[in-house]
């Protein structure tokens, strides 16, 4: 048997101890993910499988340690999804490892502790199907004409959000590419919109403006559109430990928790590609590795295949940005005007000119001064106290540039104020209308009742919507009115100053009104206006309720109050507005409270309609109930794969055993292998026998040689081969890679003398053994195809992870120091890899050795 069947791609040393997942290899790129652990924290690298690192970061986003439970990647080979011990999941970006999006399960269920994560599945949707040669003009690209996201889509561009850049550091800036260390670092993103249940942001559908983004990028987008149609058909799949599977739509949006019967957590779980259906088998009682269910339960998720579910998620996702970039817009106005911890508020400005007054007014009458009273005076008699005198012709704060400052930053603030609360906060809070009105449509349809949305609350936030509206147009007019006056103001300090500091036949020109200047130091310099859109309570009003009666009347009996007003103007009824509350910031902060409250509750309605088939009863394999179970110390491994042929679906399990006593059963070889091959009929019956095949962990080559084997490790590659890493018996010689074509193995049939239900993996298992040893199955050596010996990898175990997808068949293998690691092409050969022999050797030189027999 040829021993360099497959190339070699690269060979190298990584920098620390790392571990190797099964699931590290990118789908449809030649990349893998390492998992390292530096100071009690895990942290995740990705790798070329050429050997140079991309980039590597730490899960953590605080102090607490993280532990990597394990790992998925997206369909499309664009983001990572990282599930942590502590039953939070994090999204990485294949690009430079940032968090995309932080996900916690502990929401999802009803528990004091976080529940441990035990398995991550990330399923892809069906492939996008042939267009029909009509093409189907009333639904655009999954949007129905005249719902709520059509309206959206057709709306004007909103502007787009202040970017917030990050820090760039010297590293960032000079480090060679991939030697950095990166830190996850995320922008500050409110608690209630990160609880919120969404879909990965697409401005564009709610006609909000991206950075750099054009019209054309606006009106055309069909790839995009159905690069998104393509991602809301994935569903990332978690298994904790208690037995709760949580599901996400996109990897983002929570479809809520199944909870398992008897809490038994699954170790293998599959999607069927075209249906709303998960197959599982769970841990039996037992808890061992092999006390595994062999009847798959089934998860009926009916919802999950109606288009309401994509739609609601769609909708839910539009009604969190909304939402978001109003509290966005709504603190960048008010860090603006009142200021931050890193930034000074035009507010500022003004209170420190106040102060200065006040100082030195203070001096001059040695007790606290009114300084509203000395201006007011100055202003109706034109004549000034000393310390004003002084203060407006030699202090700072009066200085050409100082007043220009202040006049620079109170019209940027009150301008800004003003034109956004009306062409970016009010139109926003009525696209979000639109959004909640399709909302309480649902809300009255009795097949949506899984929702469980109710009407009372979701015209609870439509109210609040439209409070948010009037209390935002009553800021823009405000902010208007104030800036009018604080000009005048600004125009009667000037006007002072000149005619303080004029000397000879210089004129100045009375250019200010009075009256404006008054009402600025009356409600605008010491105590503004404004400052109550962001200080008090949420305004509880409503706006009709302010000058009209709620009571509805005909045109007649409107006329007649009207008439009666005329000649009686005391019947008049007007509310005075200084008394509202108008807290603006308060109120949108109640608002996004019970819109994400309103969501939150809905999102669950896909799990809500899932029902889980298992079979009952204790009916067991023949044979299996007579005997006693041994420890499972030895046990190897046990992989799982399922096969969708056209209407039929068959389940293949692969495990192995490393001592001569499999469950009290005792066989003449050192070790087997064996194969089982069911038809999962109907998905969840399975039939009452089963095929199998059992192999001595040895090799017969084609020369009549052969050996005993040990087999480290071996996995699925496709719906063909298994890859398998091996060694001789016996010996600490060579490590191998072989393939072994399983689809053409002599499975035998096996009845049992009752239906399969309720029995666990161990069952078969034994069944299987106790025929061979009765010499009702045959078995052979393993037939090895093809293989390759490993050039660096040594030692007692290994760990490996695979891609047998078309044009990415590669085998990653890290040795047991954590730090070798080897890369094999699988449909490369050698004379190909020595084109190529600069790639192999990354890090510290290594010499090859070929080997010269195989086994």
């Amino acid at each position: 048997m040829d021993c360099d069947s497959f190339a070699s791609l690269a060979t190298f040393k990584l920098p620390s101890p790392s571990r190797l997942v099964a699931s590290a290899c990118c789908p449809d790129k030649d990349l893998v993910v390492l998992i390292a652990r530096l100071g009690g924290r895990d942290r995740i690298s990705l790798w070329k499988v050429q050997g140079s690192r991309k980039w590597e970061v730490d899960i953590a986003t605080d102090d607490v340690p993280a532990t990597v439970a394990g790992l998925a990647w997206h369909p499309d080979g664009q983001t990572i999804a990282v599930a942590h011990e502590s039953g939070r999941i994090t999204m990485h970006s294949v690009q430079d490892g940032r968090i995309e999006r932080s996900l916690s399960i502990n929401s999802c269920q009803e528990a004091q502790t976080a529940p441990t994560v035990v398995g991550i599945w990330w399923f892809g949707g069906p492939s996008e199907s042939t267009p029909a040669v009509i093409p189907d003009i009333f639904k655009r690209n999954g949007v129905k004409t005249g719902s709520a996201l059509s309206i959206l889509k057709i709306l004007p561009m909103l502007d787009p959000l202040k970017e917030t850049s990050g820090h760039v550091t010297a590293t960032d800036l000079f480090a060679f590419q991939g030697t950095q260390t990166k830190n996850t670092r995320q922008t500050s993103v409110p608690d209630v919109i990160s609880q919120w249940p969404s879909l990965a942001p697409i401005l564009e559908d709610i006609s909000i403006s991206s950075s750099g983004q054009t019209d054309e990028n606006h009106k055309s987008g069909s790839w995009g559109s159905l690069t998104r149609k393509i991602d809301e058909e994935s569903l990332l799949v978690l298994a904790d430990w208690s037995g709760g599977i949580h599901l996400f739509l996109a990897g983002t949006y929570s479809l809520g928790t199944i909870t398992l019967p008897e809490g038994h957590p699954p170790l293998f779980l599959y999607k069927h590609p075209h249906q709303p259906v998960l197959l599982f088998h769970s841990k039996s009682h037992d808890g061992g590795l092999f006390s595994v269910d062999i009847q798959p339960m089934l998860i009926n998720i009916p919802l999950l295949g109606t288009p309401a579910v994509r739609e609601f998620a769609r909708l839910s996702s539009a009604a969190c940005e909304l939402t978001r970039y109003i509290m966005n817009v709504l603190d960048e106005v008010k860090e603006s005007w009142l200021g931050s911890a890193s930034v000074t508020g035009a507010r500022e400005i003004g209170k420190m000119w106040v102060g200065s007054l006040e100082k030195r007014l203070k001096e001059e009458y040695e007790e606290d001064p009114n300084v509203v009273f000395e201006l007011t005076s100055f202003l109706v008699t034109g004549s000034m106290s000393e310390g004003l005198s002084d203060f407006i012709m030699s202090s700072d704060q009066t200085s050409d540039r100082a007043i220009q400052k202040w006049d620079g930053a109170v019209t940027d603030a009150l301008t800004k104020m003003c034109d956004y609360s009306s062409m970016r906060i009010i139109p926003a809070l009525q696209r979000l209308h639109i959004v909640l009105d399709e909302i309480r449509g649902w809300s009255l349809m009795s097949h949506h009742a899984l929702f469980r949305l109710d009407t009372s609350d979701i015209m609870t936030c439509l109210h609040l919507v439209e409070r948010g509206i009037f209390v935002s147009a009553w800021l823009a007019a405000e902010a208007r009115k104030e800036l009018r006056t604080f000009k005048q103001f600004l125009d009667f300090l000037r006007y002072e100053m000149t005619v303080a500091n004029m000397s000879g036949e210089s004129q100045a020109f009375l250019d200010y009104d009075i009256l404006e200047v008054n009402n600025y130091l009356m409600s605008g310099l010491m105590d503004s206006q404004v400052d109550r859109w962001f200080t008090g309570s949420a305004p509880q009003f409503n706006s009709g309720e302010l000058c009209t009666s709620q009571t509805p009347k005909s045109l007649g009996e409107a006329l007649g109050l009207a008439h009666a007003a005329l000649q009686d103007p005391s019947q008049t009824a007007w509310q005075s507005l200084s008394d509202l509350d108008r807290n603006l910031d308060a109120l949108v902060q109640e608002l996004a409270s019970r819109c994400q409250q309103v969501f939150e509750q809905a999102s669950p309605a896909t799990a809500r309609s899932t029902t889980v088939s298992v079979g009952g009863g204790g009916a067991v394999l023949t044979k299996a109930k007579e005997l006693s179970p041994a420890p499972e110390n030895n046990c190897l491994f046990i992989h799982q794969r399922v096969i969708c042929d056209d209407n039929e679906v068959n389940g293949v399990f692969l495990f192995a055993r490393g001592c001569s006593t499999v469950f009290g059963v005792h066989s003449q070889m050192a070790a087997c292998m064996c194969l089982s091959k069911m038809p999962y009929g109907h998905y969840v019956k399975v039939a009452g026998g089963f095929e199998a095949a059992i192999m001595d962990c040895s090799v017969d080559t084609n020369n009549g040689g052969g050996g005993d084997l040990d087999i480290l490790d071996a996995d699925f590659f496709d719906d063909e081969a298994i890859i398998l890493v091996y060694r001789i018996k016996g010996t600490q010689g060579p490590i191998y890679v072989g393939t072994m074509n399983y689809t053409m193995l002599r499975y035998q049939r096996l009845e049992s003398e009752e239906d399969v239900s309720g029995s666990s993996e161990r069952d078969m298992i034994v069944d299987m053994l106790q025929r061979w040893k009765e010499g009702h199955v045959v078995s052979g050596g393993v037939p090895i195809t093809k293989c390759r010996r490993l050039s660096a990898c040594k030692g007692e175990s290994i760990s490996m992870a695979v891609n047998g997808r078309v044009g990415r068949r590669v085998v990653c293998v890290l040795g047991k120091d954590g730090v070798t690691m080897e890369v094999i092409d699988m449909e490369g050969d050698e004379v190909e890899a020595d084109e190529e022999s600069d790639m192999e050797m990354v890090g510290r030189d290594m010499t090859m050795t070929e080997g010269d027999l195989g086994p």
